[in-house]
């Protein structure tokens, strides 16, 4: 399978004649890479760029299915080293030297005069011409990463930091006016193509006063922060006691028994169920481990009636006063509620969807949640911080009253397009999104939208100057995203069929600074790679950028639509505070009110994010403008074998699982040698070939893509839960579900589902090489 250099002549015949072109050398990249070499290199374990940790490939072709070969690895250099020079390659390229004829002195002397006066005459005509008349775009592709340095250092930290600030004085209540005021910033930085795209949506908004919690023993009445329900006290923040609650709950009031479950998992589910009924109860959860709306599913079906909702102080990292503070989740995740599945345009039909979930759900602050199980306030003891708990003795009987309103708001994206030159039709999209209607989500808004703004604003810069990106970058400032991602999802449905065929790439800006410790990339497998050489591009001599590993794990935002319905390769830089506990996973699904998360705490000197821009900034111009989409085919292989290795496989893992799962690592090999390497040597680079494996490479994580996923988990399965977690989440959730119900019908059902993807997209491989060798049999 390796591909020498004397391979060269052999493919001669099945390139196109304009490689020919003695300009296209001059600026042609010299690549070579010999497949059999390169896949005895070491790995980097998940692309840590700290030391790297040798591991053995395996081989692929052995025909017994033993799992031990596998192992967390990388691809071999998806895009190839670049040669050194060499006079050993042979080039099929090189022209042959016309032949010599003997001529008199005179003859050599009228061809002389002959060829001055047409050179002079040239140049005359030439300068001429030139003046009038625009030189065709020519590939810069020699000088990309020069033009990269070029446009990311413009991308200053003050500069963040004055368009920060600006965005504060952004009146916070009008989704409508901020979008406006965006669209004219981006208007005025020289982006030619700016909209407003409007929606009407149904939303979930607070009533006229706040939710209570009513301990019936006492008498007690409590609003969700902690305090006690009075008229003073309601006046103080009133804003924050409004908006703490969960958008798209049911409504009304329930008195029952509290009964603590922890974080809700099967196996809390599992004791609870042993020792009480709990139908109609109100259970107290705490909010980490997995997806809300997953946990909120399972306690639905065992019968609850209603859940308060908190955050472990323990789970919180330790710079977070967030005791006192209440907070709000959504629990929508799929855009407009009236109209699932299809576009909030005029015309279209509305649902009657008041309520997503029939249980009653209330957010509450860890002060509230100490009261309720009679604890003291202070749990931290020599400085060890215990997980709160109710004791095992007494009932609570509470009463909770929950009030919302549903109403139809209007919603607004500020949509930006950059053509491209070469590719036009090929999208890479860029999305933050804008504060929306509530005062809840902290200040991370305004960050996002700063990055982007910057990051526009250098880019024009480069623009104005002549220079253009190959492929076409889409800019979004969306709408409606504290709400269950409402501006993407109505925006995606609406262009649905162009966003499937044109859509290359999702960049994510969504809460890039939520903490100042960590930085904590993720991306999908194809796009792993090229995540992890941008940080060792921009972070050489910044230390918190060198050790950080990039893993595909579920992402807050609006990059869900493009990840879980249209398939598209997504990417997203951030930096985090570090975890003090295993369990503070998905903490993010809970929006803090705007006073507690001050941006300027966390990044004084902005320069974190300054890192993320120019990390965003790199990753996005390498796909908008690299002739081949810098994406690894066999890193998608390997990270299914990965996620086949675990302590679930001797349970449910079948043979036929593990045989097509080696199939599709053999085909993207194969794909990756004869394809991938040709493509990316401009000597051997045809326009046509070009095209045909970038329409393949865009595709590559479509297949993965089930049709049915639990509530909170990803449709696209080549994304895992957390980082703790290397196995498939719907195989690990099949597993909980049959040890809640005793039934193995989930597993069959989730075993299907993951084999028939891994199959397509074995199957989807070996078609573009199919595809390749006709071609060239063809030109033959």
């Amino acid at each position: 399978m390796a591909y020498h250099k004397v391979n060269a002549d052999q493919r001669a015949q099945g390139h196109s004649p304009y490689l020919d072109n003695d300009e296209l050398q001059a600026t042609a990249l010299e690549l070579e890479w010999d497949m059999e070499k390169e896949l005895e290199e070491p790995g980097f374990d998940h692309f840590r760029l700290g030391g790297a940790v040798q591991h053995h490939l395996g081989n692929s072709q052995s025909p017994d299915l033993d799992l031990e070969p596998i192992q967390p690895s990388s691809s071999p250099k998806g895009r190839f080293q670049r040669l050194q020079e060499d006079p050993d390659y042979i080039s099929h390229y090189t022209r042959q030297a016309p032949k010599s004829n003997r001529c008199n002195f005179f003859r050599i002397l009228k061809v002389f005069c002959t060829a001055l006066i047409l050179f002079i005459f040239g140049i005359v005509i030439g300068y001429y011409a030139r003046k009038k008349c625009p030189s065709p775009p020519t590939s810069q592709e020699p000088n990309n990463l020069h033009i990269y340095h070029e446009i990311l250092k413009e991308i200053k930290a003050e500069n963040i930091q004055r368009i920060y600030r600006d965005l504060l004085q952004f009146p916070r209540e009008d989704d409508v006016d901020i979008a406006m005021k965006l669209l004219l910033q981006w208007t005025s930085q020289g982006l030619e193509d700016v909209r407003l795209v409007n929606y009407s949506v149904l939303l979930d908004l607070p009533g006229s006063s706040s939710n209570t919690v009513t301990l019936k023993n006492g008498g007690e009445c409590f609003y969700p922060s902690g305090q006690q329900c009075s008229r003073e006290t309601k006046t103080l923040h009133s804003q924050d006691l409004l908006y703490s609650y969960a958008a798209y709950s049911a409504k009304g009031t329930l008195e029952a028994e509290l009964v603590d479950i922890q974080y809700g998992t099967v196996e809390d589910l599992i004791r609870i169920q042993a020792i009480t009924n709990v139908t109609k109860k109100i259970a107290l959860l705490k909010l980490g481990q997995s997806p809300l709306l997953y946990k909120l599913s399972l306690l639905e079906d065992a019968g609850f009636g209603g859940v308060l909702l908190y955050v472990d102080p323990c789970d919180l990292p330790k710079t977070a006063d967030l005791a006192d503070k209440a907070f709000m989740v959504s629990l929508n995740s799929r855009g407009d509620p009236s109209t699932p599945g299809y576009a909030s345009i005029d015309g279209s039909y509305r649902q009657n969807r008041l309520n997503l979930t029939t249980l009653l759900v209330q957010p509450i602050s860890a002060v509230l949640a100490k009261k309720l199980v009679s604890l003291p306030e202070d749990v931290v003891q020599k400085d060890r911080c215990i997980p709160l708990q109710m004791p095992a003795t007494g009932k609570k009987i509470i009463s909770l009253s929950i009030q919302s309103i549903t109403t139809y708001k209007t919603i607004s994206n500020v949509i930006g397009y950059l053509k491209g030159t070469v590719f036009p039709d090929r999208y890479i999209v860029v999305g933050s999104h804008h504060n929306s209607l509530n005062t809840y989500g902290g200040q991370e808004w305004a960050s996002s939208t700063a990055i982007i703004t910057a990051f526009i604003q250098a880019l024009m810069l480069k623009v104005k100057r002549g220079w253009r990106p190959d492929r076409t970058i889409v800019f979004c400032s969306w709408g409606g995203t504290s709400f269950g991602n409402i501006g993407s999802y109505e925006w995606a449905e609406d262009l649905k069929r162009v966003l499937q065929r044109n859509v290359v790439a999702y960049v994510s800006l969504h809460n890039p600074v939520r903490g100042n410790s960590t930085l904590h990339p993720v991306a999908s497998p194809s796009l792993q790679q090229l995540a992890a050489e941008s940080q060792s591009f921009n972070c050489v001599e910044k230390t918190k950028c060198l050790g950080s590993n990039v893993s595909s794990v579920q992402i807050q935002g609006d990059a869900d639509y493009f990840i879980n319905h249209l398939g598209v390769p997504a990417t997203q830089f951030s930096y985090e505070d570090i975890k003090t506990s295993e369990n503070s996973t998905f903490l993010y699904e809970a929006l803090f009110p705007v006073h507690t998360t001050n941006t300027e705490e966390l990044d004084p000197s902005f320069s974190l994010h300054e890192t993320i821009a120019k990390l965003t900034g790199q990753v996005t111009l390498q796909i908008a403008n690299e002739p081949v989409l810098p994406f690894n085919a066999l890193d998608i292989a390997l990270e299914v074998q990965n996620s086949l290795k675990g302590n679930f496989c001797d349970e449910v893992v079948i043979p036929q699982l593990l045989a097509v799962a080696s199939r599709l690592r053999d085909t993207a090999e194969l794909f990756q040698s004869d394809e991938m390497r040709p493509a990316n040597d401009p000597r051997e680079r045809a326009p046509v070939r070009v095209r045909m494996l970038n329409d393949v490479l865009q595709n590559l994580e479509k297949s993965f893509l089930v049709h049915r996923a639990p509530p909170g988990l990803y449709r696209n399965i080549l994304y895992r839960l957390d980082e703790r977690t290397n196995q498939f989440s719907v195989l690990l959730e099949a597993l909980e579900h049959c040890k809640l119900h005793q039934s193995n019908e989930t597993i069959q059902a989730a075993l299907s589902e993951v084999l028939n993807s891994i199959s397509s997209a074995q199957v989807y491989f070996k078609a573009g090489l199919d595809v390749f060798e006709t071609t060239l049999a063809g030109k033959k």
